[in-house]
């Protein structure tokens, strides 16, 4: 099911330029990626916590449902903001999928084996990120952009046929049922904050820009306080402190990802193709760190491996700053995003690990949907912000190189501040299961 997720990220990324062609309103064109991001806030929410009550077969099913069905609406839409509507199912329904994920990994599998299932859910997203731009891109011209939605569907299908079954065997939660349960409003008032947040930062009306922004934060941050466990926005040890390292971690990684191609063919003046062989390459180097993370973790324990994923991020993306300057050669693109690459496998699947460690037997779902809440969260402010800075950047008319280096610098900033901020994480031993005592 990741391996679904991620072709249909990959897939649709490709094949939206033909999409505004045919249906056009440009204007919605970024809300085609936003929808899904608000989708996927709701869906790791829900679907995370509905595990703790129910077998995580359940949820599953539903989120399979929904997600089809989005595929199906994006497939058939007549106009923009239908697509819009077909994003929303579809993030929602993906947004389920790690969440049940991380529940099944953390009730079907013994401690010291997690960080090896980690590394093989990163390796689910090396054949998307290799084949999927291709494959969309020629079904896409060859059959027309409706089919890389409406043939995605009999796949997803066909995976549910064999996932849903093996899930089956997962029990539910231990959950208090008499605990009290966050209500949806909570989980809706999020999004809309941060939607509200998203189209204040995307404005290109001053006068828009400050109240959108401030309402989306005093709306989302109460919602976030309440989803997330006590002291997650100070960093508090130790799961706290996991949660929000998370969303810097993505800030960082994705914030830089996502111009990866805009500052190759405008700055460096190659076609997109070359950017699709950068951006396949920093995924193999994320899933190589997810391979060495698994070898040494139960030896050098979670922090160490973050500390060292975030020093690579600041290194990796302040070395794509400078490979803007044309005096660069344009090769060294290739080692920028592979070092990059490498710290993202190195740090995110350790903090995954910690995670369900330090979650409380039986509610597991509640801690895996406030890390994927925090993953969303982390990759939608870090686009949304980079995006700010490059919209800024073209109104003041600054070269596209020196808005892309802000970018890129400040996005390596963060990668410093998650690696500052690992030696809050303390692991629980990998020798046994819960209860042992804790490691530093």
């Amino acid at each position: 099911m990741v391996t679904v997720v991620a072709t249909e990220s990959m897939a649709v990324t490709t094949t939206m330029p033909l999409v505004q062609q045919d249906l056009g309103d440009i204007w919605l064109y970024g809300w085609a990626f936003s929808a899904f991001f608000i989708g996927n806030l709701v869906g790791s929410v829900v679907g995370g916590r509905a595990t703790d009550r129910v077998a995580p077969v359940v949820p599953l099913t539903i989120a399979i449902a929904v997600f089809v069905a989005g595929l199906i609406v994006g497939g058939l839409a007549p106009s923009m903001p239908v697509l819009v509507i077909g994003r929303l199912l579809q993030g929602t329904g993906a947004g389920v999928v790690p969440s049940v994920m991380y529940v099944c990994v953390g009730r079907g599998f013994p401690a010291a084996l997690r960080p090896k299932v980690f590394a093989i859910t990163s390796t689910a997203w090396v054949v998307p990120s290799l084949i999927a731009p291709l494959a969309a891109s020629f079904v896409a011209t060859q059959f027309g952009w409706r089919w890389v939605f409406l043939g995605l569907v009999p796949i997803t299908i066909v995976v549910a046929f064999f996932s849903l079954p093996a899930v089956r065997s997962i029990p539910a939660g231990t959950a208090d049922p008499h605990r009290r349960v966050t209500p949806l409003s909570r989980v809706m008032l999020l999004a809309v904050g941060a939607t509200l947040l998203l189209a204040g930062l995307t404005s290109a009306n001053y006068w828009a820009l400050f109240p959108l922004t401030a309402a989306g934060l005093l709306i989302g941050v109460p919602a976030f306080r309440v989803l997330t466990p006590a002291g997650t926005l100070s960093a508090r040890p130790v799961l706290p402190a996991a949660i929000l390292i998370r969303g810097l971690l993505t800030f960082s990684f994705f914030g830089a990802d996502a111009f990866v191609s805009l500052a190759l063919t405008s700055v460096r003046g190659t076609d997109t193709r070359y950017a699709g062989f950068v951006l396949a390459v920093s995924s193999l180097t994320w899933t190589a760190g997810a391979w060495i993370q698994a070898r040494f973790h139960a030896r050098v324990g979670s922090a160490a491996l973050v500390r060292a994923g975030g020093a690579c991020l600041a290194v990796g993306l302040t070395f794509a700053a400078v490979c803007l300057s044309s005096s660069v050669p344009l090769g060294l693109w290739f080692a920028a995003m592979c070092i990059a690459g490498l710290g993202m496998g190195l740090a995110f699947a350790p903090i995954s690990s910690t995670t369900l460690a330090e979650a409380e037997p039986g509610r597991e779902g509640e801690a895996t949907s406030a890390l994927q809440l925090s993953d969303v969260l982390g990759t939608t402010m870090g686009t949304g912000l980079a995006g700010v800075v490059v919209s800024v950047g073209d109104r003041i008319d600054a070269t596209a190189g020196a808005t892309l280096a802000v970018v890129y610098l400040g996005t390596a900033a963060m990668g410093l501040v998650v690696s500052v901020l690992a030696g809050r994480l303390v692991h629980r031993s990998l020798a046994g299961d819960r209860g042992n005592e804790l490691v530093v």
